[in-house]
């Protein structure tokens, strides 16, 4: 553990003079307070003090005693955009007891059950996003400062991401002075969408890693006129964002890779274990959808049928079936290679914090019930039709966020990876479709206005 001297001595040497002490809300969104640098100890011992009827799903009204927020210190992590300011994660306190409403402190929990277990979960989670400016009018629209961001297909596209490239070399070299190995940035599918890749690391880290990168996204984007969204799916006609899990469980005491088993006989790399653990995640899979895509707008992306030919590039680059295969995206779970697999079902709009924990309940009762997750589908899943997908045994992700919070509510596994918050997230993403679902929209009143 990262001793707190250690620390004070780099406040100091990095000329740090204020504190952002940052904790997530039941969404994942980042909550904070910026204190001075001469406060350091009191944010460690004792805490950031919050109305926590203030914040989203934490479990408290306005009688509630204060929501004090200690950072935890091996999280230092100086603002790139602000450099004599530095944050730290933190985890909520009430009445001096961790609070189990914390969505980090319950992530700890479910790795802590892991380790006592001897296994510990590596994670990578590549995030998606856009930019995209605001019309006067509220509308929003990719953005494209010389009008050269405008292909079917801008994947890849040198000319579509050249107006982007001074914006993604400053957060590449920030992050990377963070030491996040960032290896690649490129432009994604969809017109204003980028995509930035860092090394993986154990799922805690991982988890405040993405959580300080949407906060810097936001930030730098602002120095460009461009507003940086983690939506999943701001534009119909465009591929939707995903934060794609890069994932094995490893030894606790050696590190090694406990996935990886090159004699498998069916080739793909994965050990006993890895099937077992996809086995759980694939029976789980319909109520892992509402942790990790839990939005109304998630399930604009998530999408069958028609839906893989409705964006413009032809492809939404997202499978919606139970599925895994080999180095193969039509896949919800690819197999990149010995050891190493990619769930690519996984939303932009997730609490990557519960998602994990969530993933890793889901994962480990397939172990500890040696589920199978029967033979790898081969192939193009977007061209089987869906008496085809039926017959191979595969079933579909949910389609709605009713539909997978109806899963979640039957299942003990996921709810159990969600402890103490499993409840008001489900009545709070409730309460998120009835309202949506009261909604009287544009195209109601285009189709319907003189239908009758």
């Amino acid at each position: 553990m990262t001793d707190r001297e250690q620390i004070r001595a780099r406040l100091k040497d990095d000329g740090i003079r204020f504190i952002v002490v940052q904790f997530v809300d039941i969404h994942g969104s980042a909550k904070a307070k910026m204190v001075p640098v001469e406060c350091f100890d009191d944010v460690i011992d004792v805490g950031a003090g919050f109305a926590g009827g203030a914040v989203w799903g934490v479990g408290q009204g306005p009688h509630s005693h204060d929501l004090m927020a200690r950072i935890d210190v091996g999280t230092y992590t100086r603002l790139p955009w602000m450099p004599e300011t530095a944050r730290f994660a933190a985890n909520l306190y009430v009445d001096d007891k961790p609070h189990p409403f914390c969505a980090r402190t319950n992530l700890e929990r479910v790795l802590k059950s892991a380790a006592a277990r001897g296994y510990i979960f590596n994670v990578g989670m590549e995030p998606e996003f856009f930019l995209v400016t605001k019309n006067a009018d509220g509308s929003i629209q990719p953005w494209n400062p010389d009008g050269s961001d405008s292909l079917a297909k801008p994947c890849y596209d040198f000319r579509s991401m050249a107006p982007a490239m001074q914006f993604l070399q400053e957060l590449t070299s920030g992050l990377n002075t963070l030491g996040w190995n960032v290896y690649q940035a490129d432009h994604e599918d969809a017109n204003g969408q980028y995509e930035v890749n860092f090394v993986y690391s154990d799922a805690l880290t991982t988890a405040d890693r993405v959580t300080f990168f949407k906060m810097a996204t936001g930030q730098v984007a602002k120095r460009y006129g461009a507003i940086a969204t983690h939506m999943p799916k701001p534009f119909a006609d465009r591929t939707g964002s995903g934060l794609h899990v890069h994932f094995h469980v490893a030894d606790g005491r050696s590190g090694k890779n406990v996935f990886t088993d090159l004699a498998d006989k069916q080739g793909l790399g994965l050990s006993e274990f890895a099937y077992h653990f996809l086995g759980g995640v694939l029976h789980h899979a319909r109520a892992l959808c509402a942790v990790t895509s839990p939005t109304v707008n998630c399930y604009k992306r998530l999408q069958i049928g028609r839906g893989l030919l409705s964006t413009r590039s032809g492809f939404t680059w997202v499978p919606a079936f139970t599925s895994y295969g080999d180095n193969n995206r039509t896949q919800m779970i690819r197999v990149a290679g010995p050891g190493h697999c990619e769930d690519r079902t996984v939303s932009s709009g997730c609490n990557p914090y519960l998602a994990l924990a969530a993933y890793l309940a889901a994962g480990l009762d397939g172990v500890e019930r040696k589920l199978s997750p029967g033979p790898p589908n081969l192939g193009n899943l977007y061209e089987l039709s869906l008496e085809e997908i039926a017959k191979r045994g595969i079933r579909l992700l949910p389609q709605s966020l009713p539909e997978a919070i109806a899963e979640l509510r039957q299942n003990e596994v996921v709810r159990a990876g969600l402890g103490a918050i499993a409840e008001p997230f489900i009545e709070l993403k409730t309460r998120e479709w009835e309202s949506y679902d009261r909604q009287v929209t544009p195209w109601e009143v285009n189709q319907y206005l003189t239908f009758f």
